[in-house]
């Protein structure tokens, strides 16, 4: 189950140190004397092969002996002692394959050669924009006070039954949240030609292995022991969806494939302690509509652009204010070959705000998932590419609707487009 094809790292070395440079991390200590271990392997394989071989004549040459009654004995011995050299080599080689299999699991996407290089978020570039900030006659809110005096969102309760980083929404601000579910799936299934599916929201270890997430990131999991094995919560729907056709081989005709999901998202948020602890911005649970493509390779970046698209059409259509960025190689994703972040401004905290992430991992995901096509016309089949991005994160525009469309007298207008779900024009305040 590797990431990056084995044959390649060895013929391209030079460009997979240059690409981790660019990504700002040490090609040494990621690599681990890559060369040195291949060679190893390599002259252990040759050396059992060529023993094998002389095995093999030993082996003719003892039958003729035998048959013409002749004594075999040290044909025999040296047969006997070829089978333990080989046996030595075989095992040096299986230990060699095993600290490379190590190396190139550890080993991030290689950033395509449009990514601007650089080392941190500071680097990002903005690609558009679309709309114009709000203006206000007043101070704008942050959503947790708004939420809190509009009775709508319940922090304190959220902590006393679960704990720190858990949310509960009340009347309006739940039919909010379920209103944006609805219309999110609606606009990509309808408009934008996705396949609906509603997958399982734990996942076993192989699952998280074919997108990326183990062995790198488990601290940032959810683990559930189940019998004699682990089960995992959920990160997001683009691990149980892209692994709907893993070890699997999809005919051409069926690409690209373009599948949506809502689910709820289970993260730890290992290592984000002191980070956006007021209000719903970073979550242990929060809920997402996922977008996932299966495409062919000549076809990933058209499709990247277009899943993009789509993601930025919610926002549109909420009239909600944002800017597409492109990340910079120093703040992509381990398994992501190039990422767009949408931007969405939040007035009441005077700033953009990740709200979608969407990237192109080509055939990265599919090597370690072993998701494959069979080109027309060619009994060799390919790695698909995948492409995933949410559509969008429903915490996160509950929170950007809250707080561009808050009015004077303290309610919250509803946007147009989502009246219909949630059969009111406007949240007024309410008693938790």
């Amino acid at each position: 189950m590797l990431m990056l094809d084995l044959g390649f790292v060895r013929d391209n070395l030079a460009l997979v140190e240059e690409k981790l440079r660019q990504r700002g991390m040490n090609p040494d200590e990621v690599l681990k004397g890559f060369p040195e271990i291949d060679a190893r392997r390599r002259a252990a394989i040759t050396e059992a092969e060529t023993l094998k071989a002389q095995r093999n004549k030993a082996s003719e040459q003892i039958a003729q002996l035998k048959k013409n009654k002749q004594d075999a004995t040290a044909l025999i011995e040296e047969t006997k002692q070829a089978r333990e050299k080989i046996a030595e080599f075989e095992k040096n080689a299986e230990a060699a394959e095993g600290a490379m299999c190590e190396i190139l699991v550890s080993i991030p996407n290689l950033p395509h050669e449009s990514v601007p290089v650089g080392r941190s978020e500071h680097d990002n570039q903005e690609v558009r924009q679309w709309g114009t900030k709000p203006t206000f006659d007043f101070t704008p809110k942050p959503h947790w006070e708004l939420g809190e005096e509009l009775g709508v969102l319940d922090m304190e309760r959220a902590a006393k039954i679960t704990g720190a980083r858990f949310a509960v929404y009340w009347d309006l601000g739940a039919k909010l949240e379920r209103a944006l579910m609805n219309f999110m799936l609606d606009l990509h299934t309808k408009e934008h030609g996705y396949t609906e599916v509603l997958p399982p929201f734990l996942v076993n270890a192989d699952s998280m292995y074919g997108t990326g997430q183990l062995p790198k990131f488990e601290a940032d999991l959810f683990k559930v022991p189940h019998g004699e094995r682990n089960l995992y919560l959920i990160p997001t729907a683009e691990v149980p969806v892209t692994n709907l056709y893993r070890d699997e081989t999809l005919d051409a005709a069926q690409l690209p494939t373009s599948l949506t999901a809502y689910t709820p998202c289970f993260r730890s948020e290992a290592g984000s302690y002191g980070k956006d602890v007021r209000g719903i911005i970073r979550q242990h649970q929060f809920q997402k509509v996922e977008l996932v493509k299966f495409t062919k390779p000549e076809e990933s970046y058209a499709e990247h652009e277009k899943l993009t698209r789509n993601a930025e059409e919610v926002l549109q259509r909420l009239g909600l204010h944002y800017r597409t960025m492109v990340l910079c190689t120093g703040d992509m994703g381990f398994s992501s070959a190039k990422t767009y972040d949408i931007e969405v401004w939040l007035p009441g905290q005077n700033l953009y705000r990740e709200i979608s992430s969407c990237s192109n991992f080509e055939s990265f995901q599919a090597r370690r998932a072993n998701i494959r096509y069979r080109p027309e016309g060619k009994n060799k089949t390919d790695l698909v590419h995948t492409i995933n991005g949410s559509g969008l994160a429903i915490g996160r525009t509950w929170v950007a609707i809250i707080e561009n469309y808050q009015q004077a007298d303290g309610t919250v207008v509803i946007p147009e487009v989502l009246r219909p779900y949630i059969g009111a024009e406007r949240i007024t305040p309410r008693k938790l």
